[in-house]
C-alpha cells in the first residue's frame, strides 16, 4: 500500500510473507534514516553478508567500521526492521507515538528507488 492509518498509541503486528525468489526487508524509520540505512545495505551486499536471495557470510564474524571505531560483528536485528528471504515469513511489531513522517520501506539496493516504499498516516 502506499499509506496505512495508525493511531497514536496504536501497536500494529506486521505479518510479512515473501513469495517471491529475492530478498526484501521490512523498516520502519523516516526518509533520512533509510538513505542512511540504504548504504548499510549496499556495503552489506558488496562484502558478502547479503545476496538477492538471503543471507550470505556469517554476520557475526564480519568486521566492519562504525564512526571510525573497528567492530567486528554485523548484524540485522534492530527493532524496526526485519529482512524476509524468499519464501520465508516475518513479524515486526511496532507502537505508534505521535511521530510523523514514518515510512515503511524495503532498502535493499534498488528496492525503495523502485517503489517499495509507503507512509504511515498517524491520526
Amino acid at each position: 500500500p502506499k499509506a496505512i492509518d495508525v493511531k497514536p498509541g496504536e501497536t500494529i503486528r506486521f505479518i510479512l510473507r515473501n513469495e517471491g525468489s529475492l530478498l526484501h526487508e521490512f523498516n520502519i524509520g523516516k526518509a533520512d534514516s533509510h538513505a542512511a540505512h540504504q548504504a548499510e545495505m549496499a556495503a552489506m551486499f558488496q562484502n558478502g553478508t547479503l545476496s538477492s536471495t538471503g543471507v550470505g557470510q556469517d554476520m557475526s564474524t564480519m568486521e566492519h567500521t562504525m564512526g571510525g571505531m573497528k567492530m567486528v560483528g554485523m548484524e540485522h536485528n534492530d527493532p524496526n526492521s526485519v529482512l524476509i528471504e524468499p519464501r520465508t515469513t516475518q513479524e515486526l511489531i511496532w507502537t505508534f507515538n505521535k511521530s510523523t513522517g514514518l515510512e515503511f520501506a524495503c532498502n535493499v539496493p534498488g528496492h525503495y528507488q523502485s517503489g517499495m516504499v509507503g507512509k504511515f498516516e498517524v491520526k
